[in-house]
Order: structure tokens, then C-alpha cells, then sequence
């Protein structure tokens, strides 16, 4: 089988990224393309050094800082690229790498992580968010939103099938292009992390403070609740916003490497977690570590997070993103915390570790390959 991996953009190591490095551990002879490739040498073990074949967009001004406003000319840029040699081609997509087009002979598989987040059902919040929601510039912005939707669901009926990430991108994909996807959870280093049954008297969150992770809305909600310790673990834009809702019993650590991360996650008496995501990690990272969590009940939590009332629960849900939700599930918590034992924790994450995602995923396409008669 000679297969092509096509990504949206190489800049970081992030969760598309983890998915990526497992997939071409399945087909390490597999090529890479993408709309562009900007990572540093240092960086590029998790793609095994390959060389990745870019779009004109590479070349263009400023793109190395700015590529993602080059956002309109992305559809066509990933058009561009020929992958007519490959009997199999996997696209990992968050925005246009699925566009990639094929012919009837080839099987062209989608892992998709979300369809367009921010030209779909997100797309208020996303122009509200960057100050596009009015004047000259948002009526632009809502016009190429427009006709991204539109090469959106017609590049869509290019992939004969999807994977996703969860039941929740699931039920968005049929949404957005009428078409059903196959489940296959994404890979947690769950093996990175390990038990610990003692705990600490402290809460935690981490995460990178941008407005949708909700950072603000959990120190306001501790900052309420004086007598109970809250650490946040993560830096961004919204740091310093936050850092002025924190009370004297939030402490607020920045970045911090992983091994501290691990740590707190290990003597944490439950991890907060109050972003709406199409999966979530960090999450299942906490209970590997045998923390329970207490999560907005919405998106991926509900999938990766088993809530009272089901047998060996691992957290609490809140069902509303305010404090005052927040408040009320941590009182549940620490009225059921006799319920969310450690190890029920651990035995939970286990279920979505990286061996798990390459029998599954490797299963799928070779199935799917047969049955197209490769």
C-alpha cells in the first residue's frame, strides 16, 4: 500500500499533532503533506524527520507568523496538491486538509477532529471573540465564512469515510455534512502518568488560558469559595485577566513543565475542567494519575468522564458554565468523593491509551482496504 498522510499545518505539538505521530507509527513509510510546514529541527522526532510536501501558501509573505490568515486560500491551496500516486490517503483535519482530492480508485479516510469550528456552529462566538462581529471588516469575515461552509460540505462528499474523535463530533458531523462517522478515541499517553491514591488538600486546572478553556470562570468560582485551595497551571492571553479574579486561595503557577504538571495532577483531590471539547485530554490525564474530575457536563467530558450514577463513576458534572454551577458541583463532590475512588479513576483512562488507537485505527483502514479491493 503506498499511503499519504495529509495534515492541516505543522507549527506545534498539540492534540492533532499526537494523533499524527501514532498514525505514521502504524505507516511509518507513509508521505506527509500539508498547507504548511514551519517546525523547527528540534521539534520534528514526532514525524520521524520526514520532509513534508507544502502548498504555495509556504512561500507567501509573513506566512511563517501568519499563515492561518491565509485562511481564504487554504481550500484551494490543499487542491493543489497531488497525491495521485497512493492508493490510500488519510487526511487528520480540523479545517481544509480533507479537501485533498482523490480519485475512484483511491480510498481517501478522514480523521476528523471537528468540522470548522469557527464557520460552523461556533462562528459567533469565534467573530465576537476577535472583534469581527460588526463594521466593514465582519461583513468580510461573514462572507468568507459563508463560502468556506459551502466548500466545506462539497469537500466533504470527497472522503469515502470518517473517523472522529468522539460521539459528540460525531453527531456534529452528520450536522454539518449528513454523513456518519466511525469512533476511534484519540491516543492518551496514559502510561506517561501513574497512580497515586494519597491525596492533597487542593483542587487543580490547567490548561491554556484563552477564552473558551473557561479558566476565569473556575478562580472566580474558588474565589468564592475561600476555605478551599485552587491551583491553575497554564499561561496565555488571558493571564492576566484571570490572575485579577483570583482570591488569596487561588495561586496562580504559570507554565510549568510536565513533570511538575504530573505531579499536582498525582496530589490533586480533583481536577476542574470547565471548557465545552470536542474530546478532551487533560482530563483522562488526570484520572490516569487516579484524580477524579469534576467537568462541564457537555462535549467530550460526558465521554471520557463517568458521573454519578453510573458504576465506578470518576467525577461530577456541572451543568451550566457559571460559578455558581461550578460551586454546586463542588459540594457534590466532596459529599460522593468517598464514591470516586483512585483506582476506578485509573482503570477508566486505561481505555484510551495509545496501543488501543493503533489496533483500532489500523483494523479500520486495512478493513476498509480490502473491502475497496486493494
Amino acid at each position: 500500500m503506498k499511503i499519504a498522510i495529509v495534515h492541516e499545518w505543522f507549527d506545534t505539538y498539540a492534540g492533532s499533532e499526537k494523533v499524527l505521530e501514532q498514525i505514521l507509527s502504524i505507516y511509518p513509510d507513509a508521505d506527509l503533506y500539508a498547507v504548511v510546514d514551519f517546525l523547527p529541527n528540534e521539534k520534528r522526532d514526532f514525524i520521524q524527520m520526514k520532509p513534508v510536501i507544502t502548498t504555495f501558501i509556504q512561500h507567501l509573505p509573513k506566512a511563517k507568523k501568519a499563515f492561518r490568515k491565509y485562511l481564504p486560500l487554504m481550500p484551494l491551496a490543499v487542491e493543489q496538491l497531488d497525491v495521485r500516486n497512493y492508493d490510500i490517503v488519510i487526511s487528520n483535519t480540523h479545517c481544509v486538509a480533507k479537501g485533498i482530492i482523490t480519485g475512484p480508485s483511491q480510498l481517501h479516510i478522514s480523521y476528523t477532529h471537528s468540522p470548522m469550528r469557527y464557520a460552523w456552529d461556533l462562528q459567533k462566538q469565534y467573530l465576537q471573540e476577535t472583534n469581527l462581529d460588526h463594521g466593514v471588516k465582519g461583513w468580510l469575515a461573514k462572507l468568507i465564512l459563508h463560502y468556506l461552509r459551502i466548500w466545506d460540505i462539497r469537500s466533504s462528499n470527497n472522503v469515502d469515510y470518517f473517523i472522529c474523535n468522539s460521539h459528540y463530533i460525531a453527531k456534529r458531523i452528520q450536522k454539518c455534512y449528513r454523513r456518519n462517522a466511525t469512533v476511534i478515541y484519540p491516543p492518551v499517553a496514559v502510561d506517561d502518568f501513574t497512580l497515586n491514591e494519597q491525596k492533597e488538600d487542593f483542587y487543580l486546572t490547567a490548561s491554556r488560558m484563552v477564552p473558551y478553556k473557561k479558566m476565569d470562570l473556575i478562580v472566580e468560582a474558588f474565589s468564592k469559595m475561600p476555605d478551599k485551595k485552587l491551583i491553575v497551571i497554564g499561561d496565555g492571553p488571558d493571564f492576566s485577566k484571570i490572575k485579577a479574579k483570583a482570591g488569596k486561595n487561588v495561586t496562580l503557577m504559570g507554565y510549568q513543565p510536565f513533570e511538575i504538571l504530573k505531579e499536582h495532577m498525582q496530589k490533586a483531590k480533583a481536577f476542574v475542567f470547565a471548557a465545552e471539547e470536542d474530546f478532551g485530554i487533560v482530563p483522562v490525564e488526570a484520572q490516569a494519575c487516579g484524580t477524579p474530575v469534576i467537568a462541564y457536563g457537555k462535549g467530550g467530558s460526558l465521554e471520557t468522564v463517568r458521573g454519578l450514577g453510573k458504576e465506578e463513576p470518576t467525577g461530577i458534572f456541572f451543568q451550566e458554565q457559571t460559578a455558581d454551577s461550578l460551586i454546586d458541583a463542588v459540594k457534590l463532590f466532596e459529599e460522593q468523593e468517598a464514591l470516586l475512588t483512585p483506582q476506578n479513576c485509573r482503570k477508566h483512562a486505561e481505555k484510551f491509551g495509545i496501543k488501543r488507537f493503533r489496533e483500532e485505527f489500523k483494523s479500520f483502514v486495512e478493513n476498509k482496504f480490502d473491502g475497496s479491493g486493494g
